[in-house]
């Protein structure tokens, strides 16, 4: 049985934390940013988590 590849596209996007969890970025500060208030700029700077319902695809595909 061949081993599975890493998709390098969603190893970038995500990284893994000590507790198993996946952390991403939050879409929505590339471009357009003059109509953004700052507060909403400044909430966009933090990270999540990856809910529940995508995290066991994620890390599979991450070969985690």
């Amino acid at each position: 049985m061949p081993k599975m590849k890493t998709k390098k596209a969603v190893a970038a996007r995500f990284k893994l934390t000590a507790t198993g969890k996946l952390k991403r970025s939050r879409p929505g500060k590339r471009h357009i940013m003059t109509k953004k208030a700052p507060k909403r700029k400044r909430q966009l700077s933090t990270s999540a988590y990856v809910d529940d319902g995508h995290l066991k695809t994620y890390k599979r595909v991450m070969c985690v």
